[in-house]
């Protein structure tokens, strides 16, 4: 899970498919997204790529959601943060477990 500018969805998401992530079963690029406002405020020593250093900042972003294997997991963070315009990146990795059926 990861949040983004909607201006930049499609590089990180084909970053991180690229790299391993969003696959299920037969089925490839699986992601989810929703909108919602991003807030943060820069403090010295930052470089925002959006607004300004100490002022709160609130910016239209994405919430988007894919599925990665855990022996993936590192290479598909390494991609993200690439392609990500954002100086600090904001993401999570949950681990989930497959129940049988």
């Amino acid at each position: 899970m990861w949040f983004v500018p909607e201006e930049a969805l499609d590089v990180t998401r084909n970053a991180v498919f690229a790299a391993g992530a969003g696959r299920i079963g037969r089925y490839e690029r699986c992601s989810w997204y929703t909108a919602g406002t991003g807030t943060f405020l820069a403090r010295e020593g930052a470089d925002p790529a959006i607004g300004e250093m100490g002022k709160e900042e609130r910016v239209p972003e994405l919430r988007v959601e894919t599925v990665v294997p855990a022996e993936r997991a590192a290479a598909v963070v390494r991609a993200l943060v690439d392609a990500h315009p954002y100086e600090e990146v904001a993401f999570e990795l949950y681990a989930i477990v497959d129940a049988e059926r």
